[in-house]
């Protein structure tokens, strides 16, 4: 048995082979993850048809023009109907927020929508997503053993750019992988 080691904070990088097709090219950042479950946001899916603005409209939260195309990405399967803002750790609420990695934090309350709004007081980035993927004791490890992941670390360009269609390929260029280059077989040496 090995030593447990934490992915908070580092991305998730699916292989081309994995079998489940709501994770197929998926940059997913993990949030949390102790030896009991692991969860994580997934940064590459936009939500068809749902723009951030049309969101804050429908909670009667204020919409600034810099919020007027963005997009609002599918978390992952779990809680679909459950908004989580993922953003820098430059604005948090101390009661809700959840701080990870190097400079981010995730809250799902409407006061995070607000602040994503406000260019003064509000976080210098930020993402809108609706639901999240999680991990029950071993799973993720699991799928780690089994090469369905890769693992790199956490770029805050690559986590918050809007760039969705190349983010699998540049988070695997990250890691010296050609994505036009991997196979879809796996197996253990």
């Amino acid at each position: 048995m090995t030593a447990f080691s934490s992915l908070t904070g580092r991305l998730l990088v699916a292989m081309p082979g994995i079998d489940d097709d709501r994770f197929r090219h998926a940059v997913i950042l993990v949030c949390a993850h102790d030896d009991e479950h692991a969860m994580g946001l997934r940064l590459d899916q936009p939500a068809p048809g749902v723009t951030l603005s049309e969101v804050l409209k429908k909670l009667d939260t204020p919409v600034t023009d810099a919020m007027s195309d963005r997009s609002v990405l599918i978390g992952g399967p779990v809680e679909r109907e459950r908004g989580f803002v993922l953003h820098t750790d430059d604005w948090t609420n101390d009661d809700v927020s959840l701080t990870f990695g190097d400079g981010l934090a995730v809250t799902g309350t409407r006061d995070a929508l607000a602040a994503m709004g406000d260019p003064e007081d509000g976080p210098r980035q930020s993402i809108l997503l609706l639901g999240y993927a999680g991990w029950g004791e071993g799973q993720l490890e699991e799928e780690l053993g089994e090469n369905v992941w890769l693992t790199a670390d956490a770029d805050p360009e690559l986590i918050f750019d809007a760039d969705y269609q190349t983010k699998w390929a540049r988070a695997l260029a990250g890691l010296g992988v050609d994505a036009a280059r991997l196979s879809a077989q796996s197996g253990r040496a």
